[in-house]
């Protein structure tokens, strides 16, 4: 079946695991996670994707989806409630001869093959959807058109001590890649892929049915698909993006995001290029005038008895009289009891803390960062 063609369709990774966010991604997947006050990571890459025109998006779910796919729900938040196009979810499923999990981040783009093919693209674009950044895709494809790419890599300088976590890849000085090693013990430059992919479809197709018939392959793009279209000399460039751009895979760099948001040099979040979400409708903050709030994201519905200091704090949590939040991220509908401190951590949603306790070690002590799962209730340390 054929729709209504498009030039581009927008395939969007969100079934990871995030096991290194810990308690964080115990019952959700990694895009899900809350992020700066009221949004969740996935809100970045979607709101990226409206901003730059694009309006046909592949949602590829797997670990943990529902509550993923209730929040994306048919689209509308991000103007995605489309006729022709819009937001689709994309579970894995059983095919004659395929497993029904995806094995991979090329193989899930290749169990999604008919779902591509019937809007008959020019491109492909492939994201992650547990970053943190604002981008214009649109000028990627545009760079993509004028280079007659097959593939164009989305690349970001980092340190030489950063660049074993990545997919490092060297270029020439038309930008042409010329050599690629996914995660590399001693890497050869600091340019690093940021996992966005513009793909001239035909060219894509191919290479997946290939990797997909290939017994030794991981199914993957770093490891797999990238280095094959290399090997056969096809043409692929870098795509140099200069703006803030964070992997939040990790529970520091997830925190150190989050204060982003609240320093003059970090990430900002006002302007013209709207980061969109679906919220619930809530009553404005209050902040009491007893209480104290410094350098701190505080959002609608949240009431301000005591004390915050350098934190996030999401709609709906309650700080009591002379309790203290410094340096902590605390996500929605959490109660901070009276005389409590929370200090350097992330108070997941919908956790109560009883009065009197103290949450976390002051960050000046070079702690770790303390972490309270979801719904957890805590009367006693």
């Amino acid at each position: 079946m054929k729709l209504a063609k498009k030039e581009c369709v927008v395939m969007l990774l969100a079934g990871g695991q995030g096991s290194r966010l810990g308690a964080l991604t115990t019952k959700i997947a990694k895009p899900s996670v809350p992020f700066g006050g009221k949004y969740r990571i996935i809100d970045f890459a979607l709101s990226n994707c409206v901003n730059s025109g694009l309006d046909t998006i592949g949602v590829l779910t797997q670990y943990q989806p529902l509550i993923l796919n209730s929040y994306i729900g048919d689209g509308k938040s991000w103007d995605l409630d489309r006729m022709h196009g819009g937001i689709q979810i994309l579970p894995p499923y059983q095919r004659v001869g395929d497993s029904e999990w995806y094995l991979g981040t090329a193989n899930s783009i290749y169990q999604n093959i008919d779902f591509i093919d019937q809007y008959d693209p020019e491109y492909v674009l492939v994201l992650s959807g547990d970053h943190i950044y604002k981008m214009d895709y649109s000028q990627m494809i545009k760079y993509h058109k004028e280079k007659n790419a097959d593939c164009t890599i989305s690349v970001i300088n980092v340190s030489q001590k950063e660049a074993s976590r990545f997919g490092i890849l060297s270029s020439d000085e038309d930008g042409r890649i010329t050599d690629f090693e996914e995660k590399p013990k001693r890497p050869k430059s600091t340019l690093a892929s940021m996992g966005i992919y513009v793909f001239s479809w035909n060219k894509l197709k191919k290479y997946l049915e290939l990797d997909n018939s290939n017994p030794e392959s991981s199914k993957d793009f770093g490891k797999d698909v990238i280095p094959a279209m290399l090997k056969s000399e096809e043409k692929m460039y870098s795509y140099e993006f200069k703006g803030y751009w964070k992997d939040v895979g990790t529970i520091d760099s997830l925190w150190e995001a989050n204060m982003d948001l609240l320093g003059h040099d970090g990430f900002d979040l006002y302007g013209d290029w709207v980061i969109y979400s679906r919220h619930e409708e809530r009553p404005p903050q209050y902040i009491s005038s007893s209480a104290e709030v410094k350098n701190s994201i505080v959002s609608e519905g949240a009431v301000i008895l005591g004390k915050v200091e350098n934190s996030i704090i999401f709609s709906g949590v309650k700080v009591n009289e002379n309790a203290v939040v410094k340096d902590s991220i605390v996500m929605a509908d959490v109660e901070i009891k009276e005389n409590s401190q929370v200090n350097y951590s992330i108070i997941d949603e919908m956790v109560k803390i009883g009065p009197g306790l103290k949450i976390g070690t002051p960050k000046d002590q070079k702690s770790e960062i303390t972490v309270i799962p979801r719904d957890s209730v805590i009367n006693n340390m």
